[in-house]
């Protein structure tokens, strides 16, 4: 399942510190208490993602970006090409992906790297041709799933001074920006983190 994962390192944490700081399933609005504690330094560390994937012990940091624009949101389908074969033709609201050592080389604070490594994935992903605000809105652990179990998203909410986004990777199909109203009329046809993350959007 997960061919060529074999030499790709990513950045996790152990469950056990979640448990220790409180565990929750769903959504947290509690950022900076469960943050301040997993970006810091020795918090963390780079494994192969195939072990990663594999290990309920250990959780894989994931930005999730949601893009905004004068209150619709930018939605698009997991296409053919998409990386994780468990989210395919699903309705996403996020972008992002795994943090990898590169983005650690680059900056001398976890803080920092860890906020690079977001905008990059942004980047990889899709062309944001506007300027934004950003800011933390919320954290996602949902053990609900085989994909959740071993993975945690930090949801980054972009505020977009107009809708100028066009995708660079295959894997995003039927983008646009649609309003939150509609989104949550289709709520059952979206990922399940972006299910979640409906409830800090208005």
């Amino acid at each position: 399942m997960f061919k060529g994962h074999d030499r790709e390192q990513v950045l996790v944490f152990e469950n056990r510190l979640l448990h220790g700081l409180g565990y929750f399933q769903g959504l947290s609005t509690d950022v900076e208490h469960y943050l301040s504690t997993i970006l810091k330094e020795g918090n963390s560390q780079f494994v192969q993602r195939s072990r990663a994937e594999r290990d309920p012990g250990l959780k894989q940091l994931i930005p999730y970006v949601i893009l905004r624009c004068a209150g619709r949101v930018f939605r698009y389908v997991r296409g053919k090409e998409a990386g994780e074969s468990r989210l395919r033709s699903k309705g996403s609201i996020g972008i992002g992906g795994h943090i990898q050592p590169k983005d650690l080389d680059l900056f001398s604070s976890h803080r920092a790297f860890y906020l690079a490594a977001a905008a990059r994935e942004v980047a990889e992903e899709v062309r944001v041709e506007a300027k934004h605000k950003e800011r933390i809105v919320a954290l996602i652990n949902d053990d609900s799933t085989p994909v959740g179990q071993v993975h945690f998203g930090i949801v980054h909410l972009w505020d977009l001074d107009k809708p100028a986004v066009r995708r660079r990777e295959r894997q995003i199909t039927r983008g646009g920006f649609v309003p939150v109203e509609e989104l949550k009329a289709c709520r059952d046809t979206l990922e399940t983190w972006s299910q979640l993350c409906l409830g800090v959007l208005r």
